[in-house]
C-alpha cells in the first residue's frame, strides 16, 4: 500500500465534500457562512473524517451507505472545539493552521456563533443523511451528542481550564488522563466508531474499535503536548507554548519529555496491537497510527 497515496486521496475527499456540504457563503446572513467556511477549509489533518472513513471500509455492508456526510459532520464539530478553544476566554491564541484564528479574522462574537453553527449543523448532516436508516441514524447521533456533551468533549475542556494557574500545582496524573481522554481521544475514538457502524459492525467489533480510536487518541495527544514543547509556530502553524502561557500544565510538562515519549509509545503500541483483532485489512489504519507516533522521532 502506498500510505500516503491513500491518505492524500481520503483528504481530497473529505475536502471536497466539505465545500459541498456547507452553506455558501452567499447565503444570508453571508458573514457566518464565511466565518464557518473560514475555519473549516483552513487546512490541517482531515485525522477524525478520514477515521470514519477507515473504520466504514472494515465490515461489509448488504447496503452501500455514504459515509461522507457523517465524516464532515465530525469535521463540523471538531472545528467548532477548535474556534472555541481558541477564544480569549480559553487559550486566547491567535493562529491555527498557519492563519488568524476566527475570533481575530473576524470578532469574537461571530467566532461564538460559527463554532455553535458548525455544532449545531453536525447533526443537521446526520439527521438529513441518514433518515431513511433510522437504527444507523439514531445510533450516530448518540455517539457524536454524548461525545460531544458535559461528560466527555466539554468535561475536557472545563477540567483542562480548571487545571490553570495556581491549580496545576495540584493536578494529578488521573486528572491529566481525564483531560486528554475526554478533550481529544473520545472524539478520535467515535470517529472510527461511527465509521463502522454505518457499516453495520456488531457490538464485540465496535468495542475493539473504540479500544484503538482511545489508544491512538491518548497517543495524539500526548505528542500534541510534547510538539507544543518542542517545536515552533513555523512548524506548526499554530501558536506553541500556548499551555506554558497560560499557566497550564500537560503530561510533559508535568511528568517531563521523556516520560511523555515513553507514554505516547505505550499508546502507540497499544492501538497498533488491538488492530490485530479486527478480522479486515487494517494496514492503512496502522500506518496511520504508526505516522502520527513519528511526528516526535
Amino acid at each position: 500500500m502506498n500510505f500516503q497515496k491513500t491518505y492524500n486521496n481520503f483528504q481530497s475527499i473529505v475536502n471536497k465534500k466539505i465545500d459541498q456540504l456547507l452553506p455558501a457563503v452567499d447565503i444570508r446572513p453571508s458573514r457566518i457562512h464565511e466565518a464557518m467556511r473560514y475555519s473549516i477549509t483552513a487546512g490541517g489533518k482531515r485525522l477524525r473524517p478520514i477515521l470514519v472513513f477507515t473504520g466504514h471500509t472494515f465490515f461489509d455492508f448488504d447496503s452501500i451507505i455514504d459515509p461522507a456526510p457523517a465524516a464532515v459532520a465530525v469535521e463540523c464539530l471538531h472545528t467548532y472545539s477548535l474556534i472555541h478553544d481558541d477564544l480569549p476566554c480559553m487559550d486566547n491564541s491567535n493562529f491555527r493552521r498557519g492563519n488568524p484564528t476566527c475570533h481575530i479574522k473576524f470578532d469574537e462574537a461571530t467566532a461564538v456563533l460559527a463554532g455553535d453553527a458548525l455544532l449545531t449543523y453536525s447533526f443537521q448532516l446526520i439527521s438529513g443523511a441518514y433518515k431513511n436508516n433510522p437504527s444507523i441514524c439514531c445510533a450516530i447521533s448518540s455517539e457524536l451528542s454524548t461525545i460531544a456533551g458535559s461528560q466527555k468533549l466539554i468535561g475536557g475542556q472545563v477540567e483542562d481550564l480548571m487545571s490553570t494557574q495556581d491549580n496545576s500545582i495540584n493536578v494529578s496524573e488521573d486528572d491529566l488522563y481525564f483531560i486528554n481522554l475526554n478533550k481529544t481521544a473520545s472524539l478520535i475514538s467515535s470517529s472510527l466508531v461511527i465509521g463502522a457502524l454505518l457499516a453495520d459492525a456488531s457490538k464485540t467489533q465496535i468495542d475493539i474499535i473504540r479500544d484503538i480510536g482511545i489508544n491512538f487518541g491518548l497517543a495524539f495527544q500526548l505528542i500534541d503536548d510534547i510538539l507544543d514543547v518542542t517545536s515552533s509556530f513555523e512548524q506548526l502553524g499554530k501558536s506553541t507554548g500556548i499551555d506554558a502561557k497560560n499557566n497550564k500544565l500537560n503530561y510533559a510538562t508535568k511528568f517531563g519529555l521523556d516520560r511523555a515519549r515513553e507514554k505516547a509509545n505505550d499508546y502507540t503500541k497499544n492501538a497498533v496491537d488491538s488492530c490485530r483483532k479486527i478480522e479486515s485489512d487494517t494496514i492503512f489504519l496502522t500506518m496511520l497510527i504508526q505516522s502520527m507516533a513519528k511526528r516526535i522521532k
